[in-house]
C-alpha cells in the first residue's frame, strides 16, 4: 500500500472517530466567563497566569477553550492543593472530567516564604486585605520556587474526551475559568500551590511579631525584594538622629505632584465584606452598593 493511501486511511479513521460529535450541548447554569470579548483576567496574577499559558504557543486550542468558557460549558470547577478538577459539557450527553495538576511547594519552602513575608509589613497588610502584591512573584522566585509554571511539562493535564490534543478545548476552557477564579479569590492560586488562605494568614500573624523582633536585634536585614514605600528610601544613606531632628516632619525624598494611592477596585472591597445579613438587605445590598460606587466613580457624578 502506498504512503498516500495510508495517509488517506488514517484521515478517514480520524474523521469517523469524531463523526458522532457536533456542537457542544447547551448548559443551564454553567460557569460562564465574565469577560464577553477581548482578554480574560483582570488582576495582575490572573493575567500573568494566562500570559504564561499563551506563551507556550498552543494556537487555536486556547481560542476554542475561550469560546467554551464564555458559553458556560464548564459546569463545575474545584481548586485543591496540587489539583484542579472540572466538569465540562461537550457534544456528548455525558460531560467530560478534567484534571490539571501542579506540584505543591514543600512545607520547608512555604515556611521560608512565610518568614520572608512576615519581615515586611507591606506584604502582611496587602495579604490581610485580600490582595496579592506584584512583588510576591519576585519573592517566590528569590526562594527558588516560581509561583507560575515555567513550562507545560510542569502541568499534568487529563481530560476524558477522545481528543488526543493537550490541551484540548475542555482543558483550555478550564484554564480560562481558573484564571477568573483567581480574580474572584486571589488566595486560590496559593491554595493550588499548597497553602490555604487561613493557613497562610495564621502563619503570618504568628510570625509577624517574631520577625519584627528578630530584625530589631540584628544588624543585617535579609536579602528580600524591597516592597511598598520602602522602595523610595531604600538607597538613602543612614542619617544620625541629631542631624535629622530639625527636619523630622519633612519627607526624606521629594514628594510627587500627586501622592501615590493604592489602586484597589470596589470589587475587592465588596468581596472582603462578605454577604450582608438579610436584615440589612442581603446579597441585593452588595449589588446596590456596586452600582452606587460605579456612579460615584463617573466624572459627571462628582
Amino acid at each position: 500500500m502506498s504512503p498516500r493511501a495510508t495517509g488517506r486511511d488514517k484521515t478517514s479513521r480520524t474523521a469517523d472517530r469524531f463523526a458522532e460529535y457536533g456542537p457542544p450541548r447547551r448548559v443551564e447554569g454553567g460557569l460562564r466567563a465574565r469577560s464577553t470579548r477581548g482578554a480574560i483576567g483582570r488582576s495582575w496574577w490572573s493575567r500573568r497566569f494566562l500570559e504564561v499559558l499563551e506563551s507556550f504557543a498552543l494556537g487555536t486550542r486556547l481560542t476554542r477553550g475561550r469560546s467554551y468558557a464564555r458559553a458556560g460549558q464548564v459546569m463545575r470547577l474545584d481548586v485543591a492543593p496540587g489539583e484542579v478538577t472540572a466538569v465540562v459539557q461537550g457534544s456528548r450527553s455525558r460531560p467530560y472530567e478534567v484534571h490539571i495538576t501542579l506540584a505543591t511547594f514543600p512545607m520547608a519552602l512555604w515556611s521560608r516564604v512565610e518568614e520572608d513575608l512576615a519581615t515586611q509589613a507591606f506584604f502582611s497588610a496587602r495579604l490581610l486585605a485580600g490582595d496579592l502584591p506584584a512583588e510576591l512573584e519576585e519573592l517566590f522566585a528569590a526562594a527558588g520556587a516560581p509561583l507560575f509554571p515555567a513550562g507545560m511539562a510542569e502541568l499534568g493535564q487529563r481530560c476524558s474526551c477522545p481528543d488526543a490534543a493537550v490541551p484540548c478545548k475542555h482543558l483550555a476552557a478550564t484554564f480560562y475559568l481558573l484564571a477568573e477564579a483567581f480574580d474572584a479569590d486571589p488566595f486560590a492560586l496559593l491554595h493550588w500551590r499548597g497553602r490555604s488562605r487561613d493557613e497562610l494568614l495564621d502563619q503570618l500573624r504568628v510570625r509577624r511579631g517574631t520577625a519584627v523582633a528578630a530584625r530589631s536585634d540584628s544588624d543585617s536585614a535579609p536579602d528580600l525584594p524591597v516592597a511598598g514605600a520602602a522602595r523610595s528610601v531604600a538607597g538613602l544613606p543612614p542619617v544620625p538622629l541629631a542631624d535629622a531632628a530639625h527636619r523630622f516632619w519633612s519627607p526624606p525624598v521629594p514628594l510627587p505632584d500627586r501622592p501615590p494611592t493604592l489602586v484597589t477596585g470596589t470589587e475587592l472591597l465588596l468581596r472582603q465584606l462578605g454577604a450582608p445579613a438579610p436584615t440589612i438587605g442581603g446579597p441585593g445590598l452588595v449589588e446596590r452598593l456596586r452600582r452606587a460606587y460605579r456612579r460615584l466613580g463617573e466624572p459627571d457624578a462628582r
